[in-house]
């Protein structure tokens, strides 16, 4: 092949690379964007600071996830029966519930069964602390069965130390083998439901130990009725727990984890991790 035949194929290759280049860009413009995770936070009730532990979730999951949030804070005693669960097709629209709510005493069946329409659809859940304790008066299991632990009552206020069971799993990628947190209280769980996997349990203790050491269910993973992916964590009662970053990216990997976002590995699916900062 002579000079002159590598320059006619040379060029016949640089004109249809050039022909080409613009409908592959326009194809990747056209690419719909990922759209944000639309989440829904039922907060509020006795016992703890939930107009600051709403900001300290929000942010925090939202500065690891690609998420937008819509909160809705109702705050009352252990019988106080939150408003929004009465409005109609209250859940619709969004991708996600979590829960962090503290209502011990309302038993009203009724009542209860319009809290768990969301996760009967099959629309993902987060239970997060007195979650566990919320229609805790309630003599049947419905909603014991929705967060996938039965429990009736907390030690004292000591520091736990949370041991992994499943450091393969991914939502415990990065999570310290062995984490111990300032004072926090410890829920003791008195069941675990069949479609719960435990990923990590804990104990308290102190330099003299005044508490039973039996081992407690601290994050788990609840597939409730077998299909509909429910993320579990028993901590954290003290503002400080929530704000430490293990605790919240293991909150954020749970969190894309029911809403079916996080890979193998720990990470969020393309698109659903933290996203930039709007351009000022």
């Amino acid at each position: 092949m002579n000079s002159s035949d590598i320059r006619s194929r040379l060029f016949c290759f640089l004109f249809l690379l050039m022909a080409f280049l613009p409908g592959i860009a326009a194809r990747a413009d056209d690419a719909p964007a990922v759209k944000p995770i639309q989440a829904l936070m039922i907060t509020g009730g006795c016992c703890h600071d939930y107009s600051q532990q709403k900001l300290i979730l929000s942010q925090g999951i939202s500065a690891r996830a690609n998420v937008q949030w819509t909160i809705f804070q109702e705050d009352g005693d252990t019988h106080h029966m939150l408003s929004i669960y009465n409005k109609p097709d209250w859940w619709k629209g969004y991708d996600i519930i979590v829960h962090n709510e503290c209502f011990a005493d309302v038993t009203d069946p009724a009542f209860i069964a319009k809290a768990l329409a969301p996760v009967q659809a099959g629309i993902p859940a987060v239970v997060i602390h007195c979650t566990l304790h919320t229609f805790r008066a309630l003599p049947t299991n419905e909603w014991r069965e929705f967060i996938g632990m039965t429990s009736t009552h907390h030690g004292a206020q000591l520091p736990i130390k949370v041991q992994v069971l499943k450091p393969e799993d991914p939502i415990m990628t990065g999570f310290p083998a062995n984490w111990v947190t300032g004072p926090e209280e410890l829920y003791s769980i008195d069941e675990t439901w069949p479609n719960a996997n435990v990923l990590a349990q804990a104990y308290a203790y102190d330099a003299n130990p005044v508490q039973d050491q039996r081992e407690n269910p601290v994050i788990w993973t609840n597939m409730y009725q077998g299909k509909t992916r429910v993320f579990g964590s028993s901590m954290a009662h003290n503002d400080y727990t929530m704000q430490d970053p293990v605790y919240l990216s293991m909150m954020a990997r749970g969190f894309l984890w029911a809403c079916g976002k996080l890979d193998d590995k720990g990470n969020p699916l393309p698109g659903y991790g933290p996203q930039p900062a709007p351009a000022k």
